[in-house]
């Protein structure tokens, strides 16, 4: 491979790569602004001035091709010199707002401003003032004044989103971003631009004024939003979500995220119509009991009825493990009434993140062996309104779940149900157990490429702590140090599923002995040959893929 030399330093490097690229491979930060790994180069910020020898002038890094035998200094004075030159230029109109503008604290700009600004302004004449909260669609406010004309949004919005809605207008001092004429900055991934503009000129109509950086913990998950399973960051305060944002990981969607996803899949974690503890139906209500109550009620009712007599509905929004130890349990009393419902909406996917597939783990539930083929969700329910299936047992859907096969419940004479939410899923209920949602537990989803990734406690329940939901002291120490940044807030006596099940086992006679979700993963590695001999630490944050597995003949 060619070599070039880097800060004193000789580094290999491939072919076509430019200086900004090498240098970030070798671990050297070249400041920048305009700059994306995945959007085109643009070179119109000058902050990334690198010097290299025998060449007069200073060269921007991102859009230099490396070549054999380059001396490069990316710290030299002329270049250091030079990103002065440039922020005092930016800043002569930038307003000095960081105390109330959401980017602080993740603004790139005020960053290289403590790095390299002088601190004191050579500039007494009056800023110049540009229109401010300018709706550019109905997630996206723009404020003209903060904006440095960057242009990383306009790119963003014409290569990867793939809807050219944005561009420059005015010249000079008085350039700022809009949309073309009638349009509207409305498409599916519009919010990414908030996440890589550098500054403060584009915040989330959601998440604006709701809380600082600082305030908040930060813990990586998964989106729940289709089968994608989008690499995520859960951002926390006072025990609520507040925001989601997206996690690099190249294997499965980059540095994005659909705004279906950002803003749609955490809301009903702190809704009002939580189930929060144990119900049993009383009269045309629900009365919250014990859990000790709940759960005998529950196995009484299941010991009035033949094997045949009962359906398990499995759930493709459940984790591996919660739908693993509930076939475990179905077959351990003899039900072959096993399925799950699929949530594929014809036409609503994308070629670039947005799958069909609206659940999380079709394909994790699939593969613990509860099956959605050959009309079986349908033969089950046929048999509900036909009184042959008496007691149906139905694990976590989603959480604003509407499904006409749903009707068949009032045809049951006994329905248990594991839900996050109050809605027309528990309208038909007996018993009602508070399932944890995904950002309150431990456990994995398999997305539709067959990656098995982690998804990890963000939220706290009432009974979640190091000891109780999820992790040894080991795992502890490697995964659930965010846990110690919680503030107090609401918690909800909730669990997850699989934990629940353990629980009801020693009711119904069939003891389950799983004390961590890791327990549960652990005995299906052993015995699944697609999961076979993995662990939490294999899967880490980016995922694995599974072995033995033909996608195209699972899903």
């Amino acid at each position: 491979m060619p070599k070039l030399t880097l800060d004193g330093k000789e580094v290999e490097f491939k072919e076509g790569q430019t200086l900004i690229q090498v240098a970030r491979e070798n671990g050297i930060d070249i400041p920048h602004f305009c700059w994306h790994p995945e959007l085109s180069v643009s070179g119109n910020c000058r902050m990334c001035l690198v010097d290299v020898e025998q060449i007069p002038k200073l060269v921007i890094s991102c859009s230099t091709i490396a070549t054999e035998g380059m001396v490069v200094e990316t710290n030299s004075e002329k270049a250091v010199d030079a990103r002065k030159a440039v922020l005092e230029f930016i800043l002569i109109n930038h307003p000095l707002d960081c105390p109330i503008c959401d980017e602080a604290g993740e603004c790139q700009l005020q960053e290289y401003a403590y790095a390299y600004s002088v601190g004191e302004s050579r500039m007494t004449e009056l800023k110049n003032h540009k229109p401010k909260r300018v709706e550019l669609g109905p997630n996206v406010i723009y404020d003209a004044e903060r904006c440095i004309s960057c242009s990383r949004c306009i790119r963003f919005s014409r290569e990867i989103a793939q809807e050219p809605q944005l561009t420059f207008v005015q010249r000079g001092d008085r350039v700022m971003v809009a949309t073309f004429p009638g349009d509207s900055f409305d498409n599916p991934y519009s919010m990414n631009a908030i996440d890589i503009c550098p500054v403060g000129a584009l915040t989330s109509a959601d998440f604006r004024f709701k809380s600082r950086v600082w305030e908040m913990s930060k813990t990586e998950s998964i989106c729940t939003g289709c089968s994608r399973g989008c690499n995520i960051e859960v951002w926390v305060r006072d025990n609520q979500i507040q925001r989601l944002k997206p996690r690099f990981n190249n294997d499965v969607n980059s540095y994005w995220m659909c705004d279906n996803g950002r803003l749609n899949t955490f809301k009903f974690v702190n809704a009002d119509n939580r189930v929060d503890g144990a119900h049993i139906k009383n009269g045309e209500g629900f009365e919250k009991v014990d859990w000790e109550k709940a759960l005998e009620f529950t196995a009484e009712n299941l010991k009035k009825y033949k094997p045949e007599e009962i359906a398990f509905i499995g759930s493709a929004f459940a984790t591996v493990e919660d739908n693993f130890v509930f076939n475990k349990m179905a077959k351990a009393l003899g039900v072959k009434n096993i399925a799950y419902f699929d949530y594929v909406v014809s036409g609503s996917g994308d070629n670039i993140l947005i799958t069909e597939d609206k659940a999380p783990n079709a394909l994790g539930a699939e593969l613990v062996g509860i099956k959605n083929s050959n009309g079986e969700i349908e033969r089950i329910f046929d048999d509900v309104k036909n009184k042959k299936i008496k007691a149906v047992y139905i694990l976590e859907q989603s959480h604003d779940f509407d499904n006409g096969l749903l009707e068949a419940l009032a045809d049951a004479e006994f329905v248990a149900v594991h839900a996050t939410n109050f809605g027309k899923l528990t309208e038909n209920a007996n018993v009602v157990f508070p399932a944890a949602t995904y950002a309150e537990k431990n456990g994995t989803f398999v997305n539709f490429q067959g990656r098995v990734q982690r998804i990890k406690p963000a939220v706290a329940t009432a009974e979640l702590d190091r000891s109780l939901d999820g992790l040894s002291q080991s795992r502890w120490d490697k995964f659930g140090t965010e846990f110690d940044r919680w503030n107090q807030g609401k918690r909800y006596d909730a669990k997850s599923s699989w934990k629940i099940l353990t629980m009801l086992s020693a009711y119904v006679g069939e003891k389950l002995r799983y004390n961590m979700a890791e327990d549960v993963f652990e005995e299906l590695a052993s015995k699944n040959e697609h999961f076979k001999n993995i662990d939490y630490d294999e899967i880490g944050d980016a995922g694995i893929l599974l072995k033995n597995l033909n996608v195209e003949e699972t899903v």
